[in-house]
């Protein structure tokens, strides 16, 4: 019998996250700081909009493109909170959340042999799905040493004559890392110069903690919004992880074919995730300035902890992540979050998910209670003291 697999699918790594939330499902009195999903409940009236749906009999198929209703609070939402001025008509699609978008997007624009400039350490999806749409990834590798923020230079180097698309993972998972107006407007010249594309993955948009300052989309800027393809969702910023809906916007010439690959792919996003998401956009501003407050008093938390460990850790502006440095225990990536995980009972991600330049790091969420998150860290601090004293065989 012939060979039944795609050569492309099985040359594609599983994710290197799933393999610790396996294990600690299993493991008793185990605590995981892995998940990259908000521990709150979506707010009710959220939730009652999605029941209200149901109960009224909104069960059928909405229009490809998604809900008017939808598309028009979406269009306000970004003028209100991030200065984006988009059609609903025509410059708006929603999605089976954010991932279906970035997917949907690199098929619509890449031709084989295009490369696609991806900044590491970042989401793990980026680079299968530029694989699966026969891009051709390029993997820039950001540095600590700048906050993991990407520089003009980084992108000049790595940019050929076959490169087409640039992805722009800010706020960043998993390091946290943010780029302000600033650091936008370099890249930005650099995109325009080389005729570039940007796919601008803005999911934790409404997670950023520079004082005084919003998150700053590069659409926003001149002349990027012909360029941009905005990225986001509701997954992070409103707790909908389950409710599976992001949308995309960006120039109407790119928005029609990427709605006729979810056509042909999809027919539409989940009706009553749609109706509560309307809601959730005219009424739940209020929700996510909450839920950020108490996320930014968990990163302060953090940062200070590992400050009294004595774990190098860069201070993170954004999403819900840290992405301390252990390299100076000897140990890889995974071996550190395997021993963590062994002897302490505490999961955490190891960099090297989110690309080889992620190795001598870990990723801990902070998307977790404070009563969590102190004890979790209690175990950290122990496993650190033994790790110190020798008292852990680093290489079994």
């Amino acid at each position: 019998m012939r060979n039944p697999l795609s050569k492309e699918i099985v040359n594609i790594q599983p994710s290197g996250i799933r393999k610790f939330f396996d294990i600690v499902s299993e493991m008793k009195d185990a605590i995981s700081l892995g998940v990259g999903e908000p521990d709150f409940d979506t707010p009710w009236h959220i939730r009652d909009e999605g029941i209200y749906s149901l109960e009224k009999g909104r069960t059928f198929y909405t229009s490809n493109a998604g809900l008017k209703e939808l598309k028009i609070e979406i269009a306000k939402y970004l003028q209100r909170r991030f200065e984006l001025e988009y059609d609903y008509n025509s410059e708006v699609l929603v999605t089976v959340g954010g991932s279906e978008a970035i997917d949907i997007a690199m098929r619509a624009m890449l031709d084989p042999g295009d490369e696609v400039l991806i900044p590491q350490p970042s989401y793990v999806s980026y680079e299968p799905c530029c694989r699966l749409a026969n891009g051709t990834p390029v993997i820039i590798q950001l540095q600590a040493e700048n906050e993991f923020r990407l520089t003009k230079e980084e992108l000049e180097a790595a940019i050929t004559p076959k490169t087409k698309l640039l992805v722009l993972p800010y706020p960043n998972n998993p390091t946290g890392a943010v780029m302000e107006r600033h650091d936008l407007e370099a890249v930005a010249a650099v995109v325009a110069e080389h005729d570039l594309f940007v796919l601008s993955d803005e999911i934790y948009g409404e997670l950023t903690y520079v004082e005084g300052k919003n998150h700053v989309s590069i659409a926003s800027l001149p002349g990027m919004k012909e360029r941009t393809i905005v990225i986001n969702g509701f997954s992070k910023s409103h707790a909908m992880t389950g409710w599976r809906l992001g949308y995309a916007c960006g120039p109407k010439v790119i928005l029609e074919q990427m709605l006729k690959i979810h056509q042909y792919a999809i027919m539409c996003a989940p009706t009553n995730s749609q109706y509560a998401a309307v809601d959730a956009l005219r009424n739940g501003d209020s929700d996510v300035a909450d839920m950020r407050e108490q996320y930014n008093g968990r990163r302060r938390y953090l940062i200070h902890a590992f400050e009294q460990m004595g774990l190098s850790c860069f201070e993170p502006f954004g999403a819900f992540y840290v992405f301390p440095c252990i390299r100076e225990f000897g140990m890889t990536s995974e071996e550190f979050a395997e021993k963590l995980l062994a002897e302490e009972k505490v999961a955490v991600v190891p960099g090297t998910a989110f690309g080889e330049c992620g190795e001598g790091f870990i990723r801990i969420s902070y998307a977790y209670s404070l009563d969590n998150l102190k004890t979790a860290l209690e175990r950290v601090q122990r496993f650190i003291e033994k790790l110190k004293k020798g008292e852990i065989n680093k290489t079994k």
